[in-house]
């Protein structure tokens, strides 16, 4: 049986680069009143494995992460709606444009 992740959540991200940088922490209990938020899993040693942005409760967005031995991005799938992408990292965890 696997465990459901201890999910953290946040008010949005900044930057351009992956993996997304949350920020704008948030409680369970502020979501409540929120129809927008971000939710976020973590592997254990603290690296963001997925995001999704939650649009009244339904997700708009995903965002998936693998990385490398060295901590480094090594691959990232992005859907958005029904539009799903998927790509290499380079070394310095870059998306590898084809």
């Amino acid at each position: 049986m696997t465990q459901e992740p201890a999910y953290r959540y946040f008010l949005t991200y900044s930057g351009v680069r992956l993996p997304l940088n949350l920020v704008g922490p948030l409680e369970p209990p502020e979501l409540e009143n929120r129809n927008t938020y971000f939710r976020a899993a973590y592997d254990p040693e603290g690296r963001l494995v997925s995001v999704e942005k939650l649009v009244y409760g339904e997700p708009e967005l995903v965002h998936v992460y693998r990385y490398r031995a060295d901590g480094t991005l090594a691959h990232a799938r992005v859907t958005l709606g029904d539009e799903e992408t998927e790509f290499a990292c380079d070394e310095a965890g870059a998306p590898i444009r084809a």
